[in-house]
């Protein structure tokens, strides 16, 4: 096997296990993601459907190739979302989505629809984590 083809074969397992990870403790363990564990899903689901598709195409081995890349890309962009979900979890950095912002200071009718309008799931709290390290 050649490196190139292990580096196919790695870049499909990587992805389709953290994925499987995430969607177990989901389905069976009943961590429900929040925003930002959804977009690290986001970029392993694309690294998964780029080394497919780099797999079925290895007697291309240009294409095969850039999707490999575009694979390893997805890969470090879900990996540096996760370094900052971990990060606003920490509250080292501020959250940006909806599920980290502020609430809303106001009468009783304002607070009442900021909070129906929040999801239920926080990004900036640690739902689950392994001798001191989350999830993110």
């Amino acid at each position: 096997m050649t490196d190139f083809a292990k580096a196919r074969l790695l870049a499909l397992v990587v992805s389709a296990a953290l994925l499987a990870g995430a969607f177990g403790s989901q389905y069976f363990g009943g961590l429900f993601p929040c925003e930002l564990c959804w977009w690290q899903r986001y970029g392993h689901l694309a690294a998964v459907a780029c080394a497919l598709i780099a797999l079925l195409l290895h007697r291309q081995p240009s294409l095969s190739r850039l999707l490999v890349w575009l694979a390893l890309l997805g890969i470090v962009a879900s990996g540096v979302i996760g370094v900052y979900h971990a990060g606003v979890e920490a509250k080292i950095f501020e959250g940006f989505t909806q599920c980290t912002a502020k609430p809303v200071i106001g009468s009783a009718e304002e607070m009442l629809n900021d909070i129906l309008s929040r999801p239920a799931i926080r990004c900036d709290e640690v739902k689950w984590s392994f001798l001191g390290i989350s999830m993110a």
